[in-house]
């Protein structure tokens, strides 16, 4: 790859990084599955490139209700641990249907939560894109939007974001832990993700510098029996969500007495849907109350004119994510 020069930094502490990251120009590195790939296309120009890969960040552990994931742990090693697969199943789903194994042995934890958009317009140099340039207008609103989001939007932009593992995340009201240069702090993951305005389209809420340094997510091993992530996408393998689904259920007696629902590819974040959980919360676990699940999840789509099919095909996902979940143990 050849290009303008930059400055290289190996940190193996985590105050290192911090005090290179906060300088003008500069990035971190860590699987780099998408960072290198806007790099090569000049989406990306860092001048001073900070490899955080060697911070002792990885650790994976469960203890009690609650799991904690290092924001260096690779997807693969994420997808594998004996405890995420027993008490928190719906991770490693999510994780499973991240890309190819190649590129999940290589991509983080924290990588993938701040990946970039796919939508064609900010991938493109020359596109309209106030994610790539701020002001410069929203190509997609009138142009090819077939992945466009249906919820979230505004005149400034309609891109989708594309984590799967952030969708199961929020399902799960996970958590994460931000260094920065002002010292640690917590926020809900749901939090790290804005919506756009109306001349711009940040990624998150992180400042310049910022590090995730844990995903935390408590609380949750009470789902672990009746979960799933219902991916629908183009092809079989390594594709993006056109429609994902977390969901959740705890049932007791035939009751479902607690229920969590977020989906993926009709938002610029994670979308959590409240309303699909209040109408299953307190219901028999049953057609009926997955289909009004299903009906509550469509409430307030406002599609383009490529996107509408998403509309019935959320709808139906959420549906079938329920009664994958919802029969006899």
């Amino acid at each position: 790859m050849s290009g303008p020069s930059f400055h290289y930094v190996g940190a193996t502490q985590l105050h290192d990084a911090l005090s290179h990251g906060a300088r003008r120009g500069a990035a971190y590195l860590a699987g780099g599955t998408d960072f290198l790939q806007l790099w090569k296309t000049g989406l990306a120009t860092p001048e001073i490139v900070i490899d955080i890969s060697r911070l002792p960040l990885a650790e994976i552990s469960h203890a009690g209700n609650a799991l904690n994931l290092g924001a260096l742990a690779r997807l693969s090693d994420v997808s594998a641990h004996g405890d995420v697969k027993v008490h928190h199943p719906l991770v490693a789903q999510a994780v499973l249907a991240s890309a190819s194994g190649q590129l999940r042995n290589q991509a983080t934890i924290g990588g993938n939560l701040l990946q970039r958009t796919r939508c064609p317009y900010f991938r493109g140099e020359h596109l309209a894109c106030n994610k790539r340039a701020p002001g410069s207008g929203c190509g997609a609103r009138g142009g090819e939007n077939r992945q466009a989001a249906l919820f979230g939007t505004g005149s400034g932009c309609v891109a989708t974001h594309a984590s799967d593992l952030a969708v199961a995340l929020v399902a799960l009201d996970a958590e994460i832990i931000v260094a920065g240069a002002t010292g640690e702090r917590r926020l809900a993951l749901r939090d790290l993700y804005p919506l756009p305005g109306a001349t711009t389209a940040p990624d998150s809420t992180l400042a310049d510098g910022d590090v995730i340094t844990t995903i935390n997510i408590r609380d949750a091993t009470r789902f672990a029996a009746r979960s799933t992530y219902l991916k629908i996408r183009d092809r079989a393998s390594f594709e993006f969500a056109v429609v994902s689904v977390a969901a959740a259920l705890q049932v007791e007696g035939g009751i479902i007495t607690a229920a969590r629902l977020a989906a993926g590819g009709i938002a610029p974040l994670p979308w959590r849907l409240h309303g699909s959980e209040a109408a299953l919360v307190g219901c028999a676990a049953g057609e009926a109350a997955f289909v009004a699940a299903g009906e509550r999840a469509i409430e307030g789509a406002r599609p383009l004119e490529k996107n509408a099919f998403k509309i019935p095909l959320l709808r139906n996902a959420v549906i079938r994510a329920l009664q994958t979940i919802g029969g006899p143990l």
